[in-house]
C-alpha cells in the first residue's frame, strides 16, 4: 500500500481525532493542523508518522504557511481532509448576530476555500500530479436543525464547494468527495444524544454511534485510485431522524 501524505484540518477533537487516528493506523503520514498545539500533540500520541502545525483555517496567511511547511517536508500533498468547523450559533435568521454568522462563514466555509485553494496549487504542480480533497458535510447540507441557519447555510456552501472543485480538478487528476456525517458520537454532538429538538418543537435523545466508523470510511475514501471518485457519502446513526426530518 502506498503510503500518502495527508493534512487533516480540525485534528484536535472530535471527529477530527478519530479520523487522523485512523489514517496514522494504516499507515499514513499526517499532518495534524488546529489551533490548539497542545490538543494536537495529543491527537499525534508520539506516532511516528504524525506531524503537528497548528493554524488557523479562517486565515490566509496561517493556511499559505501550513501549506509551505507540508511541501518543505514532503515535497508533495496526496490528500486534504478539510474538517474543521462549528456549529456557530443557535436560533432563528431574526436572533442571528452579524459577528457570529462571519465566525461561522470563515470557519466553516472560508476555511475549507482557503485549505483546498492551497492544496489545489499543489497537487497541479506536483509529480506525478493530483490528489484528494475531502470536505466534511454534515446532514445539514442537505436538510436542517431547528434553529440553525448559520451552520446549514455554510453546509450548504460546502457542497458547492465540493462539486464545484470535483469538476475543475478532473483535468488534472484531482478528486474531490464530501462525507456527511449524522450523529457521530463526539464532544460536539453529546447534547444529542441526551436531548435534542426536533421539527415539531418536541425534544428527544437521538441515536449515535462510534466516530471509529466514519474514520474507517475516510481511510477507505482516501485509499482510493485517482481515476475513482465517490462525490458524497452518507455515514449516520440507522436510527436517527434525518429522512423525516422537517
Amino acid at each position: 500500500m502506498k503510503e500518502l501524505v495527508i493534512i487533516i484540518t480540525g485534528a484536535g477533537s472530535g471527529l477530527g481525532q478519530a479520523m487522523a487516528t485512523g489514517l496514522l493506523d494504516a499507515g499514513h503520514h499526517v499532518v495534524l493542523t488546529g489551533r490548539s498545539r497542545g490538543r494536537l500533540e495529543e491527537t499525534a500520541a508520539g506516532h511516528p508518522h504524525a506531524v503537528v502545525v497548528p493554524a488557523d483555517v479562517s486565515s490566509a496567511s496561517s493556511v499559505r504557511n501550513l501549506f509551505e511547511r507540508v511541501s518543505d517536508t514532503y515535497g508533495r500533498l496526496d490528500v486534504l481532509v478539510n474538517n474543521a468547523g462549528t456549529f456557530g450559533p443557535s436560533g432563528s435568521i431574526d436572533e442571528i448576530d452579524p459577528g457570529d454568522w462571519d465566525r461561522t462563514v470563515m470557519a466553516n466555509l472560508t476555511g475549507a476555500f482557503l485549505c483546498a485553494r492551497e492544496a489545489v496549487r499543489m497537487m497541479k504542480a506536483q509529480s506525478p500530479r493530483g490528489g484528494r480533497i475531502v470536505n466534511n458535510g454534515s446532514l445539514s447540507a442537505h436538510t436542517p436543525r431547528p434553529a440553525s441557519v448559520a451552520y446549514t447555510a455554510t453546509k450548504h456552501g460546502v457542497t458547492g464547494l465540493t462539486k464545484s472543485i470535483a469538476l475543475d480538478g478532473r483535468d488534472h487528476d484531482i478528486c474531490c468527495s464530501q462525507i456527511d456525517i449524522g450523529n457521530a458520537a463526539t464532544a460536539m454532538t453529546e447534547a444529542v444524544g441526551v436531548s435534542a429538538r426536533q421539527a415539531d418543537g418536541t425534544y428527544r435523545a437521538e441515536p449515535t454511534f462510534d466516530a471509529r466508523h466514519v474514520a474507517d470510511a475516510v481511510v477507505r475514501l482516501v485509499e482510493l485510485p485517482l481515476d475513482v471518485n465517490i462525490p458524497f457519502m452518507t455515514v449516520m446513526a440507522n436510527r436517527m431522524p434525518f429522512a423525516g426530518r422537517g
